[in-house]
């Protein structure tokens, strides 16, 4: 049986524990948990003796240690790779959703970016033995998700692909919303293309890039090319520095289309852009990937790929439960939904503003 406590009522001023509530009712420890756990055990007499002195002390059961002795605790981790970033904010209330139905907690975990932050939380949630892991990785690395699946807790890779089946996963095709962007673009007649976004660590910006590369082998188009400038973050100050690399490019051999990783980055260049005077899109058009809520509130409204935010996290955490639950089955699922261009001013024609 775990600690439970009560702000008042202990000894010296101290919260109450189970052994002061049976202290008072004359009972043992084993009898005060049974009227916690298993009313039905306990004469009537006894449980009215144990419930006024629980009322008497003020106690109040200590809900996490209890489950945490059981192993059974009733909340479920997102660990996720910016949480600044609106789109995994909207993914995270897709999760919270599926959480409140289920009677569930949700603990949300930011990694920033920075795998070693990451690791300390996923070792931190097996400690606590939370009911699962929803994860969208900085890192490739499985080494401390298979340390959780050792202690029995379910892991869901969210916005990111499970290729090795070991773990389930939600996923978008970041293949094919790369080949959508730039298709678009070589469709509104540009030859000169960016692609923008890092670090290329990261699985979303390598598929994205493959996308782009794909549509542009399949275009056939001698002249066509693609520039990949890597950002160190994906965010809008990452977006501001490729802009001012792409200003330090000669205008006759300077991209007249960036096709950026995602929306922050694509407003952080939409910014950088517009500020040292050039037009969007005559000069430089712009499409972003995520369609985050400022994509279309930004001062060109912003070409972006859509990705099912809420929908992917709903997934997840759909697919988490099943797994915490036993009824998943023995094959790992790999849910991925297909994104959808959405376009805007941002991505018009060469030359036009």
């Amino acid at each position: 049986m775990g600690e439970e406590t009560a702000p008042n009522g202990g000894a010296r001023g101290r919260a109450a524990s189970i052994k002061d509530v049976a202290q008072r009712a004359g009972v043992s420890v084993g009898t005060v948990s049974n009227v916690l756990n298993r009313p039905d055990r306990v004469s009537r007499a006894t449980l009215d003796r144990v419930r006024e002195a629980i009322d008497a002390l003020g106690f109040v059961r200590n809900e996490p240690a209890r489950q945490l002795k059981a192993g059974a605790s009733r909340t479920i981790a997102y660990v996720v790779i910016d949480a600044g970033n609106p789109f995994f904010t909207d993914v995270a209330s897709g999760i919270e959703d599926v959480a409140e139905e289920e009677g569930l907690g949700l603990y949300i975990c930011n990694a920033r970016e920075d795998p070693d932050r990451e690791a300390r939380y996923l070792d931190l949630l097996g400690e606590q033995r939370v009911h699962g892991v929803l994860l969208t990785s900085v890192s490739s690395d499985r080494d401390h998700l298979q340390r959780l699946a050792q202690r029995g807790i379910p892991v869901v890779l969210v916005d990111r692909s499970g290729d090795d089946a070991e773990f389930c996963s939600v996923s978008v095709d970041d293949v094919l919303g790369g080949d959508l962007a730039v298709t678009h673009l070589l469709e509104r007649g540009h030859d000169r293309i960016a692609y923008v976004g890092g670090p290329s660590s990261i699985p979303q910006i390598r598929d994205r890039l493959r996308g782009a590369e794909r549509a542009l082998e399949r275009a056939g188009r001698p002249d066509a090319r693609l520039t990949v400038i890597e950002t160190p973050a994906l965010n809008v100050a990452g977006g501001r520095g490729a802009g001012a690399r792409l200003l330090g490019v000669p205008a006759d051999r300077r991209p007249t289309a960036a096709f950026c990783a995602n929306d922050l980055v694509a407003l952080g260049l939409l910014q950088e852009a517009t500020q040292h005077g050039l037009q969007v899109p005559g000069d430089l058009a712009i499409v972003g990937y995520d369609d985050i809520i400022y994509a279309e509130a930004a001062t060109v409204p912003l070409t972006s790929v859509r990705q099912p935010r809420e929908l992917l996290g709903q997934t997840a955490a759909r697919l988490l439960i099943e797994e915490a639950s036993g009824t998943a089955g023995p094959v790992r699922k790999q849910v991925r939904f297909d994104p959808e261009l959405i376009v805007r001013a941002s991505s018009g024609p060469p030359g036009r503003a």
